[in-house]
């Protein structure tokens, strides 16, 4: 199963497209900062199942600001992380990720592509920021049966 991750299109939904058009996903995760970016790509891409959270500037959004879901037996905790402070460290953010079990974090607001598998098994991504202009960015999950690989990509 392959998930594509984006965060902090802010408005510009073109780099997004194009992403899924080339990555052909099985799920679409928007980590907020704009949460009705998320909301077109449902409506363009209605085949490829779309789960979101809001972002500090999605003021109007009914999404939740977390949300912990489960892909082919992983649970995964989804936040922007604005109010986990991850401008600051990913302390918090982590800490919130080990006390529900999950086995991947994702959040965005840095606008900084990271992804790393920390030493209790615990995947940590952030996918960049994904937009037609600057250093656009966006995360992959992959989940096979005994193995999970998160990583980034340019646009």
């Amino acid at each position: 199963m392959k998930a594509v991750v984006f965060s902090d299109s802010h408005g510009d939904t073109a780099a997004m497209r194009e992403a899924l058009e080339r990555e052909a996903p099985d799920q679409i995760l928007h980590l907020g900062d704009l949460a009705g970016d998320a909301e077109r790509l449902g409506i363009r891409f209605p085949q490829i199942p779309l789960e979101y959270v809001c972002g500090n500037c999605d003021g109007f959004s009914l999404a939740p600001a977390v949300r912990l879901l489960e892909l082919r037996g992983r649970r995964v905790l989804m936040m922007h992380g604005h109010t986990h402070g991850v401008k600051t460290g990913y302390g918090g953010a982590i800490a919130a990720a080990r006390q529900v079990g999950a086995d991947i974090l994702l959040f965005g607001h840095t606008h900084q592509a990271y992804a790393e598998r920390l030493e209790d098994g615990l995947w940590v991504m952030n996918p960049g920021s994904c937009q037609s202009w600057g250093r656009s960015t966006y995360g992959v999950i992959l989940l096979e049966k005994m193995d999970t690989l998160c990583y980034t990509v340019p646009v």
